[in-house]
């Protein structure tokens, strides 16, 4: 990436639960307008690698820093603010709200109104509501959830509530978006419309920081990708690089690589 301005750049990141290490060593830069792929088989370090950038958990050393800053004091509701969003693994919807205010909640959390004001509707903050209403239409519309919006969001099936995660997060208007495992759960059509939407924010210049187990989806819209096995970087390079490099293979199927 040398030559090449960087959005978010972690160096060093180690973290170890009770003495194991889950993340160890790992470096990675990502530049303004990437999608990267993370990828690794299950137990490489994914998740944790995803929490201490998105500041979920703390490294133990190393560092993170975004736009050229150092972030790892920062909390995850100042990194909303600062434009990171995020998409979690799971489906995380707020029950007792509708699908549309899920969604609103992801404008509140990156500006000066707050979540508090996104659930109560404080009253010095309701001329902002219709603008962040109309917002969080377009986001439902390009989800394809836009039918939903009056719905209770626990009401949605799960493959359909992890969309209103993405939904949301654009809500917010993000530079960075970080997904942990956005296609999981989803059914083929499901997919291929997160794909395509994905394929669309990238040509639109959004960055993107994919952690997935599908090695598929990720070969087919990342620029480059990181590969995690037991903690560690052991590949990184262009899908078709990663494809081929032997690390790789080992660490999918469980074989060794011959000396």
């Amino acid at each position: 990436m040398t030559g090449t301005a960087l959005l978010l750049q972690a160096d060093g990141l180690h973290r170890s639960f009770d003495g194991v290490f889950a993340v160890r060593d790992v470096d990675l830069h990502v530049a303004h307008g990437e999608l990267r792929g993370v990828i690794g088989p299950n137990g490489a370090g994914k998740s944790t690698l995803f929490g201490l950038i998105g500041g979920q958990l703390r490294a133990d050393a190393g560092r993170v820093a975004y736009d050229g800053a150092p972030i790892d004091r920062l909390p995850p509701h100042h990194r909303a603010k600062a434009g990171i969003a995020v998409v979690f693994q799971g489906a995380r919807v707020f029950a007792g709200m509708t699908v549309l205010e899920n969604v609103m909640v992801g404008a509140h959390a990156s500006t000066r109104a707050g979540f508090v004001s996104a659930v109560t509707r404080l009253g010095r903050h309701r001329g902002d509501e219709r603008a962040i209403a109309r917002t969080a239409r377009e986001c439902l519309a390009r989800t394809g959830l836009l039918d939903w919006a009056d719905r209770p969001a626990e009401a949605l099936p799960l493959g359909q509530q992890r969309v209103v995660q993405v939904a949301r997060a654009l809500c917010g208007r993000p530079r960075l978006l970080l997904l942990d495992e956005p296609a999981s759960g989803l059914r083929a059509a499901e997919r291929e419309r997160l794909a395509s939407l994905l394929a669309e924010l990238k040509a639109e210049g959004l960055t993107m920081l994919l952690v997935e187990h599908d090695v598929a989806f990720v070969t087919r819209l990342a620029d480059r990708i990181t590969v995690l096995d037991l903690g560690q970087v052991i590949a990184e390079g262009t899908p078709a690089q990663v494809r081929a490099d032997e690390k790789v293979v080992a660490a999918y199927l469980g074989t060794e690589v011959p000396a």
